[in-house]
């Protein structure tokens, strides 16, 4: 009887934990950047494959838990102005801010709506001439290139009550300062599949050489994650430091050279708030001057102001590898799934929620 396509992959990540095992040094520390491994890890079972002491830490690629707090107040100052409709993504509407969520703020009679994609939020505008949109714009170099289409878009349909709340971020400058900070204890990072389809794997080689750091991109199936540890493993065991591509089928080691034009064409790199990493410089993407009429700061007339953490919520220890989501004492105590302190337990890419939902201390 042929195999089926589920025992070819079963078959396939047996051999890359037999392969894991005979490489991988004795207590290696691994950062896995992405929030989508993270939760990928977890729900293959990843973690049980590995040698005994091979450790995985969750880093700041959740695009959700690194906005700051600061950020999160702007979006649900934005929804409460009068008139204005604030569309968002829907990872964003359970998040609390400082006095509450935008979830919070529509039950209250806000006009918040979750949009799939910027562009929505643009047909959103079109359908309502009368009231302003206000998008929130959060994530990497994976989602800004469609928010800058979504401008590019409203601008050719010369809408006027389309705007922007930028908050945007790149990852390769937040990795450099989180590494800078010399005391994250890792010896590879298992680099981001969605961002790296843009940037390409090229843009880890400055790391790679800087920080002496091995590399390694991938995709997010099980065999994708076990070929990137396998890979990772093998540069340390052969004393190499590179950057490493093994997630081909996606990502190019030039990334998509299209979409980083159109992002660059709208946004023009800013310094940018990081929840749990501060102020990084030219971390953020900000909205050119040509296009300052779909810049919601402007066109809304806000800007972030400062607003601590949640009291006692160490998200940003746990986004930086300093710590692991149980060893914070809110950690399902105060904060569950079901009222989440911080955006960590809330994101679907966050590392508390994925600990919660899949984790069993023994």
């Amino acid at each position: 009887m042929p195999l089926s396509n589920n025992d070819k992959i079963a078959a396939s990540c047996s051999l890359l934990a037999e392969k894991i095992k005979e490489v991988a040094p004795p207590g290696a520390r691994i950062m896995e950047v992405c929030g989508t491994h993270t939760v990928a890890v977890f729900r293959h079972g990843i973690r049980s494959l590995l040698p005994e002491g091979v450790r995985l830490l969750s880093g700041p690629g959740c695009p959700v838990c690194v906005t700051p707090q600061s950020e999160i107040d702007l979006f649900i100052r934005a929804a409460g102005l009068k008139g204005v409709i604030l569309a968002t993504f829907g990872d964003l509407i359970r998040v609390p801010g400082t006095k509450a969520s935008l979830g919070e703020k529509k039950a209250g009679g806000a006009d918040v709506k979750v949009v799939l994609s910027p562009l929505d939020a643009v047909k959103l505008a079109a359908e309502n001439p009368k009231r302003q949109v206000a998008f929130a714009g959060i994530g990497f170099e994976t989602t800004a290139p469609a928010t800058a289409a979504a401008i590019m878009a409203a601008q050719a349909q010369g809408l006027k009550n389309f705007s922007v709340i930028c908050a945007h971020k790149l990852l390769p400058p937040a990795l450099t300062a989180l590494l800078a900070g010399g005391k994250l204890e890792i010896d590879g990072l298992l680099c981001p599949g969605h961002v790296s389809v843009i940037i390409g794997a090229r843009a880890y080689e400055p790391i790679a050489r800087d920080f002496k750091l091995p590399c390694v991109v991938a995709g997010f199936e099980a065999a994708d994650i076990l070929l990137g540890l396998y890979r990772l493993f093998r540069q340390m065991g052969e004393k190499r430091v590179e950057a490493e591509n093994a997630y081909e089928r996606a990502v190019s080691w030039d990334g998509n050279e299209k979409a980083r034009r159109i992002m660059h064409s709208v946004f023009e790199p800013a310094d940018a708030a990081w929840r749990g990493l501060g102020t990084i410089p030219a971390s953020g993407l900000a909205i050119k001057d040509e296009f300052a009429g779909f810049d919601a700061s402007k066109r809304l007339g806000i800007s972030p102001e400062p607003a601590p953490d949640p009291p006692g919520c160490l998200c940003g220890q746990v986004l930086t590898a300093r710590i692991t989501p149980p060893r914070c004492p809110l950690y399902q105590k105060a904060c569950t799934p079901e009222n989440p302190v911080g955006p960590c337990m809330v994101s679907s890419e966050g590392a508390c929620a994925a600990y919660s939902k899949y984790f069993s201390p023994v």
